[in-house]
C-alpha cells in the first residue's frame, strides 16, 4: 500500500555530497550515532504531533497485509503447492516480504521520495552546508515509526506459519535470515535512491520512485511461480525482486538447494549500492543549487 509522505519543514544542513570522506571527517565518524539519534528525536516529535495520521496508516497497512494473505489463501484453495512451496511456506514468504518492505519503509522510503522536493524547493542547499556526509543525511533524515509496528506484524505471521510447519529454526538459520534481510533492504534502498536521483535531471521523480515501490509485490511470490525466461531473468539479475525475500526464507525453512542464490543476493546488494553511489555522485556534480 503506497503511502504519500509529506516533506517536513526545517532543513538539516552539503558536506560531502557523496564524495569520499576527508581525513577530518573520518576522525569524526563517532558523531554519526549522535546525529542519527537527533534525527530520531525529531521523527518522534513529528509523529506525536499527528497521532491520528500515525494510527490511520498502521491500520491501512495491516488491512493491506491481510488482503495479501487472503490472496495467497485463495490461490491455495485450488492447488496444494506452487512449485515446491506449500501454503504455510508461502505464508512465511509473505510475512518475510512484509517485514522487509516495512523495515525499508521505516528508514528510507520517506527520504527517497522527498529528495525530489528537496531539489525542487532548494532545501537541499541547506543540507550542503553540513560537515557530515550529505548522502547520510538525505537518506536518513526522517524515520517512519509506524512502519516498525507493521514490520512486527510480518514477524508475527512468520512465527505463526513456523508453528503450523512445526519449524524450529536454529540460531544459525535465524542469523543467516537476518543477514540476508539486510542485503535485501540494501537492494531496495540502493535502487530506490538511484531512481530518486533522477530528480536532479527532471522536475519531479516521485512517480518513478513509487513505480519501483509497487514492484515490491513481486517479492511476495514464490520464485518457482515464474517460469524461466525474460521476466524471471530481469527480476533476478537486473531488479532482483525474486531474490530479496525468497532467499532468506529458503534459509529459514531449509529449502536452500545451493549456496549460489545466497552469493547472488549478496553480490547483487553490493552491485546495486555501487551503482546507486555512482548515480548519486553524477547527479550531485550536475546540481547547481536553487539560486543558480
Amino acid at each position: 500500500m503506497n503511502r504519500n509522505p509529506t516533506e517536513s519543514g526545517g532543513g538539516l544542513p552539503k558536506g560531502g555530497g557523496g564524495a569520499p570522506l576527508a581525513s577530518g571527517q573520518l576522525r569524526g565518524l563517532g558523531r554519526y550515532p549522535g546525529i542519527y539519534a537527533a534525527l530520531w528525536k525529531n521523527s518522534v516529535t513529528r509523529e506525536t504531533m499527528f497521532k491520528g495520521n500515525f494510527l490511520l496508516w498502521i491500520i491501512v497497512e495491516v488491512l493491506w497485509f491481510g488482503l495479501q494473505l487472503g490472496f495467497i489463501g485463495v490461490l491455495y484453495l485450488h492447488t496444494e503447492s506452487i512449485g515446491t512451496w506449500t501454503m504455510w511456506q508461502a505464508v512465511m514468504l509473505i510475512g518475510a516480504s512484509h517485514f522487509l518492505q516495512q523495515t525499508f519503509q521505516a528508514f528510507f522510503l520517506i527520504n527517497c521520495v522527498n529528495l525530489s522536493e528537496l531539489v525542487r524547493t532548494g532545501k537541499l542547499d541547506f543540507l550542503w552546508l553540513l560537515t557530515v556526509n550529505s548522502r547520510f543525511v538525505v537518506s536518513l533524515r526522517q524515520v517512519d515509526l509506524g512502519a516498525f509496528v507493521n514490520a512486527a506484524s510480518g514477524v508475527a505471521v512468520m512465527a505463526y506459519a513456523a508453528r503450523q510447519l512445526h519449524l524450529v529454526p536454529s540460531a544459525g538459520q535465524v542469523a543467516g535470515f537476518l543477514g540476508l534481510c539486510l542485503a535485501g533492504i540494501l537492494i531496495h534502498y540502493s535502487l530506490m535512491f538511484l531512481l530518486a536521483t533522477i530528480s536532479f535531471w527532471t522536475v519531479r521523480a516521485q512517480g518513478i520512485v513509487y513505480g519501483y515501490y509497487n514492484m515490491f509485490n513481486i517479492a511476495r511470490m514464490p520464485d518457482e511461480a515464474f517460469p524461466r525466461g525474460l521476466f524471471k531473468g530481469i527480476f533476478t539479475f537486473v531488479i532482483p525482486m525474486l531474490l530479496i525475500a525468497n532467499v532468506p526464507v529458503r534459509v529459514l525453512v531449509d529449502k536452500l538447494d545451493s549456496w549460489q542464490s545466497v552469493l547472488l543476493l549478496l553480490l547483487m546488494s553490493a552491485v546495486c549500492f555501487v551503482v546507486s553511489e555512482a548515480g548519486w555522485r553524477a547527479s550531485v556534480r550536475r546540481y547547481t543549487s536553487a539560486s543558480s
